[in-house]
């Protein structure tokens, strides 16, 4: 029988790995492979979470697939031109401190600082696909580039002599 604690790991696991592709498919026109490497990363996170359900003990920490999918998602919505870059740098140095947290030597106070700040990040991206979303013209034209290679001020066909 699976308890409280497991069936909210599972429903949070089931919810970051229908976020990761639900972020793959937002992101892969800006970058096709780097889309996919953080999908890759978030999903091999899922994983690594997921093993304790089994009571599996993973010498790897969540953290150090999380870390590189933040990083990444970062410099993607950075690049893009559907969401704020400050979002992106946000979520870029978030992923950084996910990745500095697994050094044993960062002290009690920066960790705390790292928690905070990478909460604020991933909180500010939600709430700001929540209420604003992206900028779905923009978007298309970069999920679509044959959209923008078709002139809107001429005419289709042309006559040939």
């Amino acid at each position: 029988m699976l308890s409280l604690v497991n069936v909210t790991n599972v429903f949070s696991t089931v919810c970051y790995f229908v976020v990761t592709l639900l972020f793959y498919g937002l992101l892969k026109p800006v970058g096709g492979i780097l889309s996919l490497l953080a999908a890759l990363c978030s999903l091999g996170g899922c994983i690594v979470m997921s093993l304790g359900l089994f009571h599996l003990d993973s010498p790897v920490s969540p953290l150090l697939f999380f870390g590189p999918f933040c990083l990444l998602i970062g410099y993607l919505i950075f690049k893009s031109n559907f969401l704020p870059r400050i979002l992106g740098v946000a979520m870029a140095i978030a992923g950084l401190g996910w990745l500095a947290f697994l050094l044993p030597a960062v002290p009690n106070s920066l960790s705390i600082a790292i928690k905070i700040f990478g909460f604020l990040a991933e909180l500010s991206l939600c709430l700001w696909l929540l209420v604003m979303g992206v900028n779905v013209e923009r978007w298309k034209r970069l999920a679509n580039p044959a959209v923008k290679s078709i002139p809107t001020s001429e005419p289709l066909s042309h006559q040939i002599d």
